[in-house]
């Protein structure tokens, strides 16, 4: 049982990963000034990676 429930945790881990860079990507795709209005966060353009959002720490 053990590594049906790994199996399972490393999927809806991967889901929700999957998910996570949908939506960043749905959000790049906005414009600026709609992303502002709407309250999302700063989105960073990284040279080294893809664009993301800055995640307050």
């Amino acid at each position: 049982m053990f590594t049906l429930s790994s199996i399972s945790h490393a999927a809806t881990r991967y889901a929700q990963a999957r998910a996570r860079y949908r939506s960043e990507r749905v959000l790049l795709s906005l414009p600026i000034e709609l992303r502002k209005d709407i309250g999302w966060p700063e989105i960073v353009i990284d040279a080294q990676n893809a664009p993301h959002i800055r995640r307050e720490s």
